[in-house]
């Protein structure tokens, strides 16, 4: 898919919401995709608007705390640039994917940054 795809295109091309209701998951989105399930079962999105009430404030901040860990993940993926130049099939990079996820959970558990011992010698 070409990058100027938006994610709500992508999603209806790939037919994400039906595979969510298949495994029986929901997902936790931005406001782009506000719309995108008409029941709000299966993709969840904050509270849109100004002057929201108190509840939806509440409801929106715990959104994102939910989400935060995930946007976390996806960002760290971008800073590593790892994925950039890998050549193989897609299941090793979710493997890829899934190990440096654990790297970046040890760095935030221990303060240790992995890759520290280089400036060591």
């Amino acid at each position: 898919m070409p990058g100027s795809t938006h994610d709500t295109a992508a999603a209806r091309i790939w037919n994400i919401l039906a595979a969510l209701e298949d495994v029986d998951l929901i997902a936790l989105s931005d406001k782009g995709y506000h719309g995108y399930d008409q029941t709000r079962e299966r993709v969840i999105t904050p509270c849109k608007g100004k002057n929201k009430p108190q509840s939806q404030k509440d409801a929106n901040r715990t959104h994102a705390r939910l989400r935060g860990p995930g946007e976390r993940a996806n960002a760290q993926l971008k800073y590593w640039r790892i994925l950039h130049k890998v050549r193989v099939s897609p299941r090793r990079i979710g493997r890829l994917a899934k190990a440096i996820h654990v790297l970046q959970n040890y760095e935030v558990a221990t303060g240790w940054r992995v890759g520290s011992w280089r400036g060591a010698c």
